[in-house]
Parts: structure tokens; C-alpha cells; sequence
């Protein structure tokens, strides 16, 4: 009898720290992906930029700023004989833990949302492949500049940018 007590006392211990081993181990997840949500971030994008492989007659710029831990806005636009001849607003933006890339640009009436793919300390891809153009759109650092690849299909168009100098 003493042995059956002892083995039942002996199956319920195991069975007890077994479940607060895996309770143990679900919180750590939790904290580990808590973690990894605040070190998420875009930081390195903000600041002015100025593309340093434009055409000759082009000069083209991207602003980024942070409103908050989940929200990045960005500015684009490109200039030709001092007039702008393109602008885009793109915003980078956490719905639900979920990172995504949003751009309008005024001749559209709506904005195009591109999910992003792949995230790194110091890269991002993203992509829609809804669009005939562009599919995919790639930031990353490179030393002090920021390069940004936009492509599809057959189509690649490379960005390098370089830091202006705020005064």
C-alpha cells in the first residue's frame, strides 16, 4: 500500500513540474518574442537622404522620421530644373505585431500596402505581388548609406543614398 502511495505521490510530482516546466518554457517564448518586438525598429532610416546614382539632371531625396515604436513616415520626391516632378509618402506601420510598407503617391487614389517579408536589424524586404510593378521592394544599410532595391518581373531599379548633412 505504501508503495502505491509512494508512486502516486511520485506520478502526480512528475506530472505537476512537468506542467509547470512547459508553462515555464511558453513564458519565456513570450518574453523572448517581447524582446524581439521592441529591438524591431527602423532607426536607421531616419534622418534626410539624398540619391547619390540619379540621373544627371535629377536630384532625388527620401526623409524619414518616427512618430512612434509601431509607426515610421517617410517622404520621397524627385526634382528636375527645381520643380518636383515625383512624390510618394510611404509609411512603415505595426498592425497586429505585423509590419507593413505603405505608399501613395498622389496620382493614385489609394494607397498600395506591401507586407513585409523578411526583417533584419538593418534590412527589410517587402512585397505585393498583386502589382504589375513594382513586386518587391528591398531597404537595407550599407556602412553610412541606405540602398533600396524596387523590382519585379524583369524590372530592377537600384537606390543608393547618402546621408545629407542636417545643419
Amino acid at each position: 500500500m505504501i508503495n502505491t502511495i509512494n508512486l502516486t505521490i511520485l506520478t502526480i510530482a512528475i506530472i505537476f513540474f512537468s506542467g509547470c516546466t512547459d508553462k515555464d518554457k511558453e513564458e519565456q517564448k513570450v518574453q523572448n518574442a517581447d524582446i524581439i518586438k521592441i529591438n524591431e525598429n527602423f532607426d536607421w532610416l531616419l534622418g534626410n537622404w539624398e540619391r547619390i546614382n540619379e540621373k544627371e539632371d535629377r536630384e532625388t531625396f527620401e526623409i524619414w522620421e518616427k512618430k512612434s515604436n509601431s509607426e515610421y513616415h517617410g517622404m520621397g520626391f524627385t526634382m528636375q530644373n527645381e520643380d518636383t516632378i515625383k512624390q510618394e509618402k510611404i509609411q512603415l506601420v505595426n498592425i497586429d505585431g505585423k509590419w507593413d510598407l505603405i505608399v501613395k503617391v498622389p496620382e493614385e487614389t489609394e494607397s498600395i500596402t506591401f507586407k513585409i517579408t523578411e526583417l533584419k536589424e538593418d534590412s527589410f524586404i517587402c512585397e505585393n505581388d498583386s502589382l504589375d510593378f513594382p513586386k518587391m521592394i528591398k531597404y537595407w544599410k550599407d556602412g553610412n548609406k541606405i540602398n533600396a532595391l524596387v523590382s519585379g518581373d524583369d524590372m530592377e531599379i537600384p537606390f543608393e543614398f547618402e546621408r545629407i548633412n542636417e545643419k
